[in-house]
């Protein structure tokens, strides 16, 4: 699917290629170096005295040869030709369901309150935003006439996310271009050290649409840079967007971040604006901050650019970004970017031992930052390397004031959640230790309680703040391993945090089952007052007629939704589930049917539900082919609105 393929590639490319914010229209923005403050006494960041500098640094300082060349320059005119054209909308239009009398709706799952995270469904109580099939799509959500009003469609690109502003009359729309170049056998017998490396030049951009009308989108504003698209948050107004691309000589030349308009470059960002550590590495590359106000279609957008390792994780609060870069030696580095609307100021940089997971390992609280890490020790001595996990607690300089380390030894970290002076840990080797930890004394932190089970939770969700919902897979324990099984559910109670305890528990399917929201969190749907939880789940099943033992894989049967009433009296009752695969009833009836398989690779995955919300009581449910609604009250068919 385009959205799994633009993840996918993300993580691929966001270390080895450009990333880009492509400007698409006539005006060419004056792309000016906002102000950066530094701690003197805690920050090693400072500016290239000139371009040759620069180069020096790459050459002194870049481990190994470098992997990674570009090849020819980009097809301009085939990315011209794959701008967003919005197309016309139907002669006649009904109104939106909600009126000043909006329901309640859902909204997409996001780690801190008022900072919202792209995704590829938006959702105000009256319409859907979708992206699907290189397409925006602009939904009427009313049950008795719900259809699409106007697509956006776009040509050779891939989209990645989308915004909605607070008042619904901007849409955001992130997408990139990705063009790879095969060298031919005069490039390889001229360069023979090219052998076995590809080159590609990547465009991202970002649009932004006047949507008051909803049947008729129009362009406001264009954004373009060179590179790949990073991560992105929106506040208020201000969408931020970061943009990683690769930093290397290539005949003698380093390739600076570019601005665009009309596909063609318009401002190059200055070596002397760039800022870096002295650090040695064996990749670097440029990371540029942008700041973009939606509503204002003069002002200009604010960017700040750093030199560093590849980055990998980002935590944002409403008024600082945190990206993470891991280092080569087992340690990674964390910025913290201060931003204030259309300010944005690199102040420190700090570092930790071992490796942030994901996002969720990472929190801001009462003015100090705390992230969980996975690390590998290895002793000389003994010539051993020993796994641990670590809690560390920075302060606003980015040094690190209190630790907590060599929790689990041995595990790997499979998922972290801090919920104000609490930290929750789920390590795993062959059963679950859920860790409770205490950062009310942020010099100190301290291990509260242990609860060892079977199974593992990739993903953490509050339930309430004494209680967890966690997300991952059952495992059978087998002579110093464990196989995993289905997809397990679980509600931890924290209360006693000296004794934490399993309250209840489902597992679905058998060994192979799998969720998007243990990769996607913003897949899980949860709303605690109506006592619902939706998950797309990836069911397979063994066949119970046959030899089966723990580590026997079950065959793909099924894939949609399942529906959950969640108390904490009760636990996880199944209300029901809904699928989009036209023959999923004989999928699952007929074992032998020869879709079912012990892997899916070559099912079309287009009827697949990445995703689930609410307006009112309808579920919307969305794949690449089409929304669903279905009733909430008993999951029946309500409408099905083909995406096409």
């Amino acid at each position: 699917m385009v959205q799994q393929e633009i993840k996918k590639k993300t993580k691929v490319y966001g270390s080895v290629a450009f990333l880009s914010a492509i400007s698409l229209v006539a005006l060419i923005y004056v792309f000016g170096a906002a102000p950066v403050i530094f701690n003197p006494n805690a920050s090693p960041i400072k500016t290239f005295s000139s371009y040759e500098a620069l180069k020096t640094f790459l050459t002194d300082n870049t481990q190994g040869s470098g992997s990674y060349y570009y090849g020819g320059p980009l097809d301009n005119k085939a990315f011209s030709e794959g701008l967003a054209r919005p197309m016309p909308a139907p002669a006649q239009l009904a109104t939106g369901f909600g009126g000043a009398e909006i329901q309640d709706y859902s909204t997409t799952n996001i780690q801190v309150a008022g900072v919202d995270e792209a995704d590829i469904v938006k959702n105000d109580g009256n319409y859907l935003y979708v992206i699907a099939n290189n397409t925006a799509y602009i939904i009427d959500a009313n049950p008795q006439n719900a259809r699409v009003l106007a697509k956006i469609a776009f040509n050779n690109t891939y989209l990645a996310g989308i915004f909605l502003s607070q008042d619904s009359t901007r849409l955001v729309v992130f997408g990139s271009q990705y063009s790879a170049y095969l060298y031919s056998a005069e490039d390889l017998y001229l360069a023979p050290s090219r052998y076995g490396y590809f080159s590609e030049d990547i465009k991202t951009f970002m649009n932004v649409y006047d949507i008051s009308d909803k049947a008729n989108p129009v362009i406001a504003r264009n954004f373009a840079m060179s590179g790949s698209y990073f991560n992105s948050r929106m506040i208020g107004n201000y969408v931020y967007v970061v943009i990683s691309q690769p930093a290397y000589l290539e005949n003698d030349t380093v390739i600076l971040p570019q601005v665009y308009a009309e596909a063609k470059p318009t401002y190059v960002v200055d070596a002397t604006d760039i800022y870096y550590t002295d650090v040695v590495d064996t990749y670097f590359g440029f990371t540029t901050f942008i700041g973009l106000n939606i509503a204002d279609d003069a002002q200009e957008p604010a960017n700040m650019t750093l030199m560093t390792g590849g980055a990998s994780d980002m935590y944002v609060s409403l008024n600082d970004i945190y990206v993470t870069y891991p280092a080569s030696n087992g340690e990674t580095s964390i910025y913290r970017i201060h931003i204030n609307e259309s300010t944005i100021n690199c102040e420190t940089q700090g570092k930790v031992p071992g490796h942030i997971i994901n996002q969720y390992a990472m929190d801001e609280y009462n003015g100090y930052f705390r992230v969980a890490t996975n690390a590998y020790n290895y002793d000389t001595t003994s010539g051993t390397t020993t796994q641990q996990n670590n809690v560390y607690v920075l302060d606003r300089n980015l040094t690190i004031v209190g630790k907590l380390e060599n929790l689990a030894t041995g595990e790997n970290l499979h998922s972290a959640r801090f919920m104000g002076d609490k930290c929750y840990l789920v390590t795993f080797h062959n059963v679950d230790p859920l860790f409770v930890i205490d950062l009310s004394q942020p010099t100190a932190p301290m291990k509260l309680g242990e609860l060892h089970i079977p199974g593992y939770s990739d993903y953490l969700h509050p339930y309430d703040e004494n209680t967890l919902i966690g997300i991952g897979k059952e495992t059978v324990e087998a002579d110093k391993s464990a196989y995993y099984q289905g997809l397990k559910l679980s509600l931890f109670d924290v209360g006693n945090v000296n004794e934490p305890e399993q309250l209840s528990k489902t597992v679905i399917g058998d060994r192979g089952t799998d969720s998007l929201v243990l990769d996607e969190p913003k897949a899980f749907l949860f709303n605690k007052t109506r006592n619902l939880l939706v998950i797309p789940v990836n069911l397979y099943l063994i066949n119970k007629t046959e030899p089966m033992e723990q580590w026997t894989y079950g065959q793909f049967a099924w894939q949609g939704v399942y529906v959950f009433d969640v108390t904490l009296t009760g636990g996880f009752a199944v209300r029901g589930n809904v699928t989009q695969i036209d023959n999923a009833e004989a999928l699952l009836a007929n074992p032998s049917s020869a879709i079912r398989s012990d892997y899916y690779y070559g099912i079309d995955d287009s009827q697949w539900i990445t995703r689930a919300l609410y307006i009112g009581n309808t579920l919307y449910t969305v794949s690449n082919s089409r929304v669903q609604l279905n009733s909430l009250d008993n999951l029946a068919l309500i409408a099905k609105i083909d995406l096409n």
